[in-house]
């Protein structure tokens, strides 16, 4: 009986092999990714079974991106990607089966991204739902409708993400040095195009470039997560094999930039608050040999706490930060090194001190502990990209573009591979003077302000758009999961509440933890003690913190969000107790010294001063302001206030703030990851035994309503795009019976495309690149409910005027029986998602904590959401909100 049986396992086991292999070839394997090529058409395949968690993503990588454009057509390839999502013949919203009609329903997480060498469209979802995407993804690969009437609005759609990216002087300066940079290869162009093109560029040339490019023998399928191979293929075969191959070769970029014969210079101004100096060398490739060396090299230069720029410019005060990268690239490409200024220092000075760090390392060399602590942190760093399968999906992408996607496994083991030596040798052969390119960005006065961009044409629809048909389908239902709580591990240990959650990720362990305090009057004061925890303990000084967390490629962070101290961590399994001993250290026993506190203080003082021109950021200042009183966690002091805060504070309040507020009584810290519970259990037992003080978190007093509309304006000269806010207090904490009905129907009025916002202001009218609305509560604390988007000045009265027709639309007329279903299914369906990785799951779990939550939340909200019902829904809709006593925030270049 045994014997036969087992005959007959291994028969069907052959039979399954064989089978889930026909009509495929199958080419190499390595590492647990197996390619395969549909040989109907060339079609590449990538397969990655990984069964931690029951998520799977699906992309497709096209070989197509802005280094195949020229002058004309700059930015087509990223305009062709937001109109792949406009619809096929088969597929589209006028049918009601359009690609995120059918996709967000059930909480997919949808994407996509074009950059120099590529563009990737990306899914993550629930198994079950995989059949959905590859039909999905298959029929736009040929059937694409690309319209006129679809590419006017999105025009400006992609016009506006533009002049949000315009909005940062760092991202601009990288555009103008690119452009400096090359003379004849494309990689000249920005992925945006330039202005002109995307505005004017025909849709017989879009169409051109998508009958050019998409197609299966130019396309790379990808797909990682909790799936079975023999199932996979067929499907990918059924969808993908009756599409034929291109019928033309696929142009070839054959320009080579000359070789570059002496340093070239860039400058940029307008108005901001914070310079910027960037220094960029011609490099290599990422297949060349040389790269693994280099990012060896960029990561001791620039990353880490103890790297070389951040000893000779951040610690001095010169920069809030420095960053060194060389670019992934297809074709040779640039080591960039980018700082931004405190306004201690002034550009030339900050540039000559860049010179000279490159020039000592070229000098003298580099050690061979730099090396092995940069090869370190490079090499947790890699296992920390593997926490999810999106974010594995990710990095292949990047692999595919550049021609070889076994990288993603074979420049890991090369960088585990390098020697002191071979960085000395490339930093010698690429850190050349002659082939480099500097960019200084200057800020200026706002009186001297440029001229802006020119209105765009007419584009935009006159009238709303009809309401989006959603498909209909059963009733929300809570179905089958795997339960999280019952997993988790709470106990109150050292003083501390602790809560372990194992996962099916190897090796990684992830750290989450927050202490509160309820007094919003010392914010600048938390933050600024919040910041000097990693700068010295009793036991350590603040090289020797950088040193033992970069020696195991560890971090550590610590910050302030609204009313709690938060840290967070990452690190490999067996460096748990490490850092569990240090961060009870830093948690505990912080030394304050003068010189951190000077230190930490510039930096302050210049990121709030760049916070000024950050329209987002005064738009969210303005309306806490409006909203809140000053006693409660969300209302904000303005930069100037913080900023006179920040230069009277003393090393004696800092002392003062962590004695009364920072203690176990409090405190929680999440671990989530490859864990051993008893053992984890007595590392933290034993890291913060005898540890004492803190505070429990307090509820505080509720903002009291609006008492009529408030409008609010903060005038920032030079952003082409304003940020603008619409919202009120909502009076709501999470656990609140009202909570779950009202962020249902906020899910419909503007999350995700299928909203109403999303559909109608951005993607019919064209008004916007985001638009959403959001309803907030984090802690134990009532919060916000509100509008953001953003817009060209010139479109900002039009736009406002769209959002507040379907604010008022949905308000009278809440949500129909079939767009509630719809967006009950969703919400179902994003919880689970979103709890796929490691990182995610920890901090949902601490959030859920501080909301005062019990821990069978997470899984019973799904059967919450069930529950509800759309009169419930419509019903707390009209009496949480009124439109008419709104607050509304306009930000940035005022028209």
């Amino acid at each position: 009986m045994f014997g036969r049986t087992s005959l007959v396992c291994l028969v069907t086991l052959s039979g399954l092999l064989e089978a889930r292999t026909e009509g495929f070839a199958e080419i190499k394997s390595l590492n647990g990714i197996t390619e395969y090529r549909l040989e109907s058409n060339g079609l590449t395949v990538l397969l990655r079974p990984e069964h931690s968690v029951p998520a799977v993503t699906f992309m497709v990588t096209y070989r197509i991106g802005s280094r195949n454009e020229s002058y004309g057509t700059t930015g087509a390839t990223h305009l062709l990607e937001h109109l792949m999502f406009k619809g096929t013949a088969r597929h589209n919203k006028e049918a009601g089966n359009g690609f995120d009609q059918l996709l967000e329903r059930t909480g997919a997480e949808t994407n996509a991204t074009t950059w120099l060498d590529r563009t990737n469209y990306i899914t993550t979802l629930g198994p079950q739902d995989l059949p959905v995407i590859v039909g999905l993804e298959a029929d736009r690969m040929r059937n694409l409708r690309l319209r006129e009437e679809d590419r006017r609005p999105e025009m400006t759609v992609v016009r506006n993400e533009f002049d949000q990216v315009e909005n940062n002087p760092m991202y601009s300066l990288q555009r103008e040095i690119w452009a400096t940079a090359y003379l004849a290869h494309p990689y000249r162009h920005s992925t945006l195009g330039w202005s002109s093109d995307v505005e004017n560029v025909p849709i017989e040339k879009l169409r051109e470039f998508y009958d050019t490019y998409y197609w299966p023998d130019n396309a790379t399928v990808s797909v990682i997560g909790d799936f079975q191979p023999e199932t996979v293929l067929p499907l990918i075969k059924q969808h993908y094999a009756e599409i034929p191959k291109s019928p033309k070769a696929f142009p070839q970029v054959y320009t080579r930039e000359p070789a570059q014969t002496g340093p070239r210079r860039v400058e940029m101004k307008r108005p901001g608050e914070l310079g910027v100096v960037t220094l960029a060398y011609k490099s290599p490739p990422a297949t060349d040999p040389d790269y693994a060396p280099l990012a060896v090299l960029c990561e001791l230069l620039g990353e880490g706490k103890n790297s070389r720029f951040r000893k000779a410019l951040t610690d001095a005060g010169m920069t809030t930060e420095v960053m060194a990268g060389s670019e992934f690239t297809r074709d040779p490409s640039l080591l960039s090194i980018t700082a931004e200024l405190t306004g201690e220092a002034g550009h030339a000075e900050v540039e000559q001190r860049i010179i000279e760090t490159i020039a000592t390392l070229l000098d003298k060399g580099v050690s061979e502990e730099e090396v092995a602590s940069a090869i370190a942190r490079l090499d947790a760093r890699s296992t920390f990209d593997r926490d999810g399968s999106s974010q594995i999906a990710f990095a292949l992408n990047e692999c595919i573009a550049v021609g070889d996607w076994t990288l993603y496994h074979t420049l890991n083991e090369a960088v585990r591979q390098v020697t002191a030596a071979e960085v000395n040798r490339v930093a010698r052969r690429w850190l050349v003077k002659d082939r480099s390119t500097t960019g200084w960005f200057v800020p200026q006065a706002p009186d001297a302000e440029p001229e802006g961009a020119p209105a765009l044409p007419e584009t935009h629809a006159s009238t709303p758009a009809p309401p989006l048909i959603l498909p209909e389908g059963p009733p929300a239902t809570v179905g089958e999961a795997a339960r999280i709580a019952p997993r988790i591990s709470r106990s109150r240990t050292a003083g501390l509440d602790l809560l372990l959650c194992p996962t099916g990720t190897q090796d990684l362990v992830i750290l989450s933890g927050s202490i509160p305090f309820d007094d919003p009057a010392q914010q600048a004061l938390a933050s600024f003690t919040a910041r000097l925890l990693d700068r010295g303990t009793s036991k350590h000084d603040v090289t020797q913190i950088g040193t033992l967390l970069d020696e195991v490629g560890a971090t550590l962070e610590f910050g302030v969000r609204e009313d709690s101290i938060e840290f967070a961590g990452r690190c490999m399994k067996k460096d748990l107790p490490h850092v569990l001993d240090l961060l009870a250290g830093q948690l505990r026993e912080p030394s304050f010294p003068p010189e951190e506190i000077e230190k930490v203080r510039t930096q302050m003082l210049a990121e709030t001063a760049q916070s000024r021109s950050d329209t987002n950021s005064q738009a969210l200042l303005a309306f806490s302001r409006a909203a809140f009183p000053d006693s409660h966690p969300k209302w904000e002091a303005s930069a100037d206030e913080t900023i006179t805060r920040l230069k009277t504070l003393q090393r004696e309040d800092l002392v003062r703030f962590h004695r009364d507020w920072i203690g176990p009584a409090g405190a929680t810290l999440v671990l989530a990851g490859d864990l051993d519970l008893p053992v984890c259990r007595k590392e933290v037992a034993e890291a913060f035994a005898g540890w004492v003080g803190g505070k429990v978190a307090q509820a505080p007093a509720s903002a009291p309503p609006l008492a009529a509309a408030v409008e609010l304006k903060v005038p920032i000269p030079g952003k082409e795009s304003v940020s603008l806010i619409l919202g009120q207090p909502s009076g709501l904490r999470f656990g609140d019976p009202d909570y779950l009905p009202l962020a249902l129907a906020t899910s419909a009025l503007g999350q995700g495309f299928t909203s109403r916002l999303l559909n109608t202001v951005r993607d019919t009218e064209g008004l916007t690149y985001g638009v959403q609305a959001q309803l907030s509560s984090r802690a134990l604390e009532d919060g916000t409910w509100l509008i953001a988007g953003s817009f060209a000045p010139d479109l900002l009265e039009r736009g406002l005027g769209s959002v507040r027709r379907e604010l008022g639309k949905w308000h009278r007329e809440g949500l129909g029986p079939v767009e509630f279903a719809y967006h009950q299914n969703a919400m179902i369906g994003r919880h689970r998602v979103s709890l796929a990785t490691t990182e995610n799951l920890a901090a949902v779990v601490l959030a859920t904590v501080r909301r005062g939550l019990p821990l069978s939340w997470l899984d019973e909200f799904p059967a919450q959401v069930a529950a509800l019902s759309p009169d419930q829904v419509n019903e707390v809709i009209r009496r949480r909100l009124d439109p008419t006593r709104m607050i509304t925030v306009k930000s940035g270049k005022l028209p």
